[in-house]
């Protein structure tokens, strides 16, 4: 059995009092804190998935957590439109853009310059796809059509199917169209020249929502609900390549050596609700006046609005989740990249064999090359979304964008600047602010410049401090915020002859201590006492060792099994400390009606104490639990905590019988007796005569409640022959013979 370095009781105790070395080992559940008073707590941030959760701007994240500065972004055209949801290439060199909540089509030139050239009637162009002759073909929704627009705006209107939506049209090599809706989910096979169309394939999904057409003539279709890729043949066959456990395809490429590239992303959750009431994959709200049926909430009216816009997706969380597969064609596939927090909405393929994959709400574009494949953070967007890509024929990468809706070019030249913002650090407390430190790599002329600021509500806002002056010293800076319960940090990278490079960066802080707290004390019913666990050989008594036995923070011994042992009263209470600091107990009693607190035990490490009261007088007495964090704090910033426990009594002497004599009355005799006690009441009375059995008596009043208790109890015999035994509530028993 360990034993214990605690100090001894006092060697002289009080004229009240004895304390025995006595104790009982429990081990409550210990709670680590974040932030431990004594000493500073050190928030680091040094991995790809720490970094993640800050934003950037011009900046990559690598796959070991590296921060450099990453590609370009070009502004290639601005509309007045919350989102472009749709992108193709037009055979001069130009591109197509169809937008949300205003269903405008776009004609965008090599330069930049972009006009446009259709409104559609209904609020979204969802999908165009590039014809012959310079036409391309555009289809809008709800309820809406496919239209024929050429070069200089000329407008046609080629098919008009009984669905609510027009989620995806491929142009085959003979001009054929092939059109897939939702609600009901259908492929259509469309004539632009005949206007003549037929049913290809009818999905008992809710949706079709993309296609691809193989050489082979074969279509691929992604669905949602389920989110399924389905290959379907010439003759309407369909044969499920890939089902997924997400809700939607968002997404098919064909890959020159025949693979294929799905997009899936998870839709709504059950139990949630979508802003108006169609059943899409997704739904979106368009402030301030009009709604759209969409996977992005597009919000027009300010940027602060935008700020806190949903991402894509009919998550109500704001975040997303999903993930993109490769299917060979042989059929095998794998999933090459997957988020819990960001939704994609496209991929492909750049000129460089590597993935980019387009994500919400947050404007990611991640990029993964190699094999076992490595994923970094190329960018960030200069919107929340990226709806969908398109690679110029010279290999340069295009992508349109919600909130707001542009057409963003990403080159392959550095940003000269990035800033990477961290998330917000919750000190739990109001914190004293230590130093900043940054771990990186600065070529010749490049710098790496930090700053903080900080505040008392958990997102920042107006009444939090202004950014700091930029901390010079990498190896530590006292941070000049001020003290508050939350911290965050701004890097900026600028080039030189190079680009910098951040590894890690560390902020230090002391959050202010705050008071333990004692939430319970138990007093135990006279004479429970615990078995120690655990132990070998016959159990001790838990408490009953010598010297007392110390527990280390964070082990794990409980109490065994609930005995009794006369004259030990046991306590046991509940404390915690916010901060996690290590709590020292002081246990003091106290008779009731005085006002002194005469100590028991000072510096307890366990949360329970067994007091010998055998030479405690008997009478009314409360304890008090102080409780100090003194171990892990300086002696100006400790702090206490206490309670008092209910009264209890004390009492150890056993009650008083007195025999009156007998009375006779006729042939009956009964025995007159009193049973008196000084503090508890008679609880129980029983008397035996002779060799026979005990049997319970009862007072004359017939409930035995009272300090005195008088008897009147017939016998056989006389008072000679009778043996009485009183007990009292609390245990004291006394046997008396009539002798």
């Amino acid at each position: 059995m360990m034993r214990s370095t605690l100090p001894r009781a006092p060697a002289n105790p009080t004229p009240y009092v004895r304390v025995r070395r006595w104790w009982v080992q429990i081990v409550l559940a210990v709670f680590v804190a974040a932030s431990v008073a004594a000493s500073p707590t050190f928030w680091r941030i040094s991995t790809q998935a720490e970094f993640l959760e800050g934003d950037i701007s011009s900046l990559t994240i690598d796959a070991d957590g590296h921060l450099g500065l990453g590609p370009v972004t070009d502004e290639f055209f601005d509309t007045t439109a919350p989102v472009l949801w749709s992108l193709a290439a037009a055979s001069d060199g130009a591109l197509w853009a169809g937008s949300g909540s205003d269903g405008r089509l776009y004609r965008v030139t090599p330069e930049g310059r972009g006009e446009t050239i259709f409104e559609a009637d209904e609020t979204d162009i969802y999908a165009i796809s590039s014809g012959r002759d310079g036409a391309v073909f555009a289809a809008s929704s709800p309820e809406g059509r496919v239209y024929r627009v050429d070069r200089n705006g000329g407008v046609t209107t080629v098919f008009e199917p009984d669905a609510t939506y027009i989620w995806a049209l491929v142009v085959a090599p003979n001009g054929s169209l092939f059109v897939g809706t939702g609600d009901p989910a259908r492929i259509y096979r469309v004539d632009p020249d005949a206007n003549e169309s037929e049913v290809v394939f009818e999905s008992d999904a809710t949706h079709v929502l993309c296609l691809a057409l193989e050489p082979s003539g074969s279509l691929l279709a992604g669905t949602e609900s389920p989110g399924q890729v389905l290959r379907i043949e010439p003759e309407g066959s369909a044969f499920v390549l890939l089902d997924t456990p997400y809700d939607e395809i968002r997404t098919l490429r064909l890959q020159p050596d025949g693979a294929v590239i799905a997009v899936a992303v998870a839709g709504q959750r059950q139990g949630t609700t979508s802003p108006v009431a169609v059943p899409t994959p997704a739904t979106v709200s368009v402030t301030p006046s009009v709604s759209v049926t969409t996977s992005v909430t597009a919000v027009v009216s300010s940027e602060a609005q935008a700020s806190q816009s949903s991402g894509i997706g009919n998550n109500t969380s704001g975040t997303g989740e999903g993930a993109v597969y490769r299917i060979a064609p042989d059929g095998l596939w794998d999933q090459l990249w997957s988020s819990d927090t960001d939704a994609p909405y496209d991929a492909i393929i750049d000129a460089t064999g590597a993935l980019l994959v387009g994500t919400g709400p947050k404007g990611k574009i991640y990029r993964v090359s190699n094999d076992p494949p490595r994923t970094i953070l190329l960018g960030r967007a200069p919107a929340r979304q990226i709806t969908r890509f398109l690679e110029g024929a010279d290999g340069a990468v295009r992508y349109a964008t919600a909130n707001p809706g542009k057409v963003v070019q990403l080159t392959s030249a550095l940003a000269s600047r990035g800033v990477y913002v961290s998330a917000v650090r919750d000190a739990e407390t109001v914190a004293k602010w230590g130093t900043i430190s940054w771990r990186g790599s600065t070529p010749d002329g490049s710098r790496i410049e930090l700053a903080s600021r900080s505040g008392n509500t958990d997102i920042p806002n107006a009444t939090w401090s202004d950014w700091s002056a930029p901390y010079a010293d990498g190896k530590g800076s006292l941070i000049s915020s001020p003290n508050a319960r939350y911290l965050q940090w701004r890097a900026t990278l600028i080039a030189g002859d190079a680009s910098p490079r951040l590894t890690s960066v560390t902020a230090a802080y002391l959050p202010r201590n705050l008071r333990p707290e004692v939430t319970k004390v138990t007093v135990h019913p006279p004479g429970t006492v615990f078995l120690e666990s655990f132990s070998s050989g016959d159990p001790a008594l838990a408490g009953l060792e010598e010297e007392p036995t110390s527990n280390a923070a964070g082990s794990a011994r409980t109490l065994g099994r609930q005995s009794y042992r006369k004259g030990l009263q046991t306590f046991v209470w509940e404390a915690s400390d916010a901060n996690g600091d290590t709590l020292r107990y002081t246990v003091s009693f106290q008779p009731e009606g005085q006002t002194l607190w005469q100590t028991l035990q000072a510096d307890l490490v366990d949360s329970v104490f067994a007091w010998d009261t055998t030479l405690t007088p008997d009478g009314a007495y409360r304890i008090k639990i102080v409780a100090t964090d003194a171990q892990d704090n300086s002696p100006q910033n400790t702090l206490v905590g206490q309670r008092e426990s209910p009264v209890f009594d004390i009492d150890n002497s056993a009650p008083r019988v007195e025999i009156l004599g007998v009375e006779q009355q006729g042939d009956q005799a009964s025995l007159a007796f009193h049973v008196s006690d000084t503090h508890s009441p008679i609880r129980h009375v029983e008397i035996r005569e002779g060799t026979g059995p005990w049997r319970v008596v009862y007072p004359t009043d017939g409930i035995p409640d009272g300090l005195l208790e008088e008897f009147l109890v017939s016998i056989v015999g006389d008072e000679n022959s009778a043996v009485i035994r009183a007990t009292d509530a609390l245990a004291n028993t006394v046997t008396v013979s009539g002798r």
